[in-house]
């Protein structure tokens, strides 16, 4: 069986928009002339990556830029989904029930380009993603997220891995006009009610908590990549959306990120790309290193690949920046071909290891030798301007403990390094024979000792 893409009309821009909406040609453009100013001096107490200058225009012309129309989808216009309620393992290695277990002569398939097209995506056991599905959502909640969005905001913490950071900067259009979406599992959800974090309203602060039951993987990591990659499936009526990882703040206004990664440079798809690394091979032997998932697996998925045809990134790859992007943020306007790229992307992560960094440029090198499409990889540093990362709870924890230690050592400690008697010894009585401690003979031997080496 097939599910249908969302074929509703989009409603006009809202009230804000259309009072913002005037010809971007009348504001002068702020970022004309800008350049990136020379690196900051070398700071040993700062070894690590840092945020660079960004230009962002003020709020009102980003709105103001905002396409009326979708971006042209290259090669393909309509993309629908498998459906089916019991799937079935065909082949020994990799997939789930989740994803549908797409066969190998399926995934390949799903890379060649047509007008229309059917792919697994997640989500098989229905037309409706999060009713009955796996990664269920209650009714009042989806409702919700089917309703009509120029922008959303989204994140996701399973396991109770992170703490929900609140966004800065949002300026009182965004905060009226664009939802933030932050998807839990029930162990986070219980966390945030016994923290009393949890208002009457499901918010905590911007952030809108949708609850997911029945989630369908084990590992919390793997089970944030669907959100992460499936939006466009959860919210069906939605033309842009900016992810972030629950670890992240963000701290620029949407419309401003949009405008300076997407409408500024005609691209409907952007991601950065990573400080370090921009070859695959080496992100794979830095994952084994980190022990990040198992090597086994890694091995395997890289094996894979290189059979495929997959070489290690150089310059002769130009004008693909990297291999490899820094994925917890993604920026993306929902038309068939990134609709269809996060598809094929999350069905790689659910084949192989849940490493997404490993399968990007597969998928995208795929779907760039078959349609005139691309993806805005931008710096890394470029990223760091506009959310700042935090760190795991677990890490936070163990830092707020060594943090206590060291700072309020326990009274008692103190005033014992204060008290300290060191017993004095008393001198044995002398004999006849002996001379005062104060005589002239010590006292010339202990002038003479002061230039020469001390014991």
């Amino acid at each position: 069986m097939v599910c249908g893409e969302n074929t509703a009309q989009l409603p006009p821009p809202n009230a804000s928009a259309m009072i913002l909406a005037k010809d971007s040609i009348a504001f002068p453009d702020p970022c004309r002339n800008f350049a990136f100013p020379p690196p900051p001096p070398g700071d040993r107490r700062r070894i690590g990556p840092r945020p660079c200058p960004v230009c962002y225009i003020p709020v009102e012309q980003a709105i103001a830029r905002m396409p009326r129309v979708p971006s042209a989808s290259p090669g393909l216009q309509h993309l629908t989904y498998f459906h089916e309620q019991i799937p079935m393992k065909t082949e020994p290695h990799g997939g789930s029930e989740f994803g549908g277990y797409p066969s190998l002569e399926e995934r390949n398939a799903s890379f060649d380009i047509k007008e229309s097209m059917t792919v697994h995506c997640g989500f098989v056991k229905g037309c409706r993603p999060g009713d009955r599905t796996g990664f269920d959502i209650d009714a009042a909640d989806l409702k919700e997220m089917e309703q009509f969005h120029e922008v959303i905001v989204a994140s996701a913490i399973f396991g109770n891995y992170d703490v929900i950071q609140q966004p800065k900067n949002a300026g009182e259009i965004a905060r009226e006009n664009v939802p933030f979406y932050m998807f839990v599992d029930e162990e986070t959800e219980a966390y945030l009610k016994n923290s009393s974090l949890l208002d009457s309203r499901n918010r905590v602060g911007l952030w809108r908590i949708i609850l997911v039951r029945n989630v369908p993987y084990s590992d919390a990591r793997r089970n944030g990549k669907v959100p992460k990659l499936l939006l466009h499936r959860l919210f069906p009526n939605v033309r842009y959306s900016i992810w972030i990882d629950g670890k992240l703040q963000l701290v620029v206004d949407p419309y401003q990120i949009l405008e300076r990664f997407l409408w500024r440079q005609n691209a409907t798809f952007a991601i950065s790309r990573h400080y370090r690394r921009f070859d695959v091979f080496e992100e794979a032997e830095a994952n084994k290193a980190a022990g990040k998932y198992d090597n086994v697996s890694i091995d395997h998925q890289i094996g894979f690949y290189r059979k495929e045809g997959l070489t290690a990134y150089s310059e002769a790859k130009l004008p693909i920046t990297s291999d490899v992007p820094e994925g917890c943020v993604i920026i993306k306007e929902h038309i068939p071909i990134t609709n269809l790229f996060t598809c094929l992307w999350f069905n790689e992560v659910d084949r192989f290891t849940s490493r997404d960094q490993l399968s990007f440029s597969t998928v995208r090198d795929k779907l760039m030798a078959k349609v005139s499409w691309n993806i805005n990889m931008f710096l890394d540093c470029e990223r760091r301007n506009f959310v700042i990362q935090a760190y795991h709870r677990d890490l936070l924890e163990q830092r707020a403990h060594m943090t206590v230690v060291r700072v309020h050592p326990p009274p008692a400690l103190v005033r014992d390094h204060f008290s300290i008697k060191f017993p004095v010894r008393r001198n044995p009585k002398r004999g006849r024979g002996e001379r005062k401690s104060n005589s002239r003979r010590h006292r010339k031997v202990g002038s003479g000792s002061r230039g020469g080496s001390s014991f």
